[in-house]
């Protein structure tokens, strides 16, 4: 991974690794490591406030992190960041039935249409996931 001089500190690499521990290694040091001079500043506060002030809260656990955030990003239409977030999801824990149930709250409150969308993207991610365990067996 390359080392950026922005990208050092304690609270950089705490939320580097709450971030990899969610999203994976592979995806997280993709991202890092694709950081120019114009990416770098917002991949440093992603990392720092997002993932290193605010997912390291005791507040919250992860699962329930996970489900806040699959339901604000389909009310948003972030269908990049549902994708993402849907393994991060499966990764602390939240059952395929339980993001579902997710995405069903979220049609009531947010809105059908991105309701649908956010279904589309998690049946993506769970066709790459069961083509990935199947690879791996």
């Amino acid at each position: 991974m390359t080392t950026r001089p922005e990208f050092q500190g304690d609270k950089f690499e705490q939320g580097l690794q709450i971030r990899r521990e969610v999203l994976g290694t592979e995806y997280v040091n993709k991202s890092v490591d694709a950081a120019t001079d114009i990416t770098a500043p917002l991949q440093k506060l992603v990392t720092e406030w997002c993932w290193g002030e605010v997912w390291s809260r005791p507040g919250l656990d992860r699962r329930t992190r996970s489900f806040l955030n699959l339901a604000m990003l389909t009310a948003l239409n972030r269908p990049h960041e549902i994708k993402l977030h849907v393994r991060g999801a499966l990764n602390n824990g939240v059952t395929r039935d339980e993001i579902g149930e997710v995405v069903l709250q979220a049609a009531i409150y947010c809105g059908v249409p991105a309701a649908l969308d956010a279904l589309r993207v998690v049946n993506e991610v769970y066709t790459q996931v069961d083509a990935e365990a199947a690879a791996s067996a």
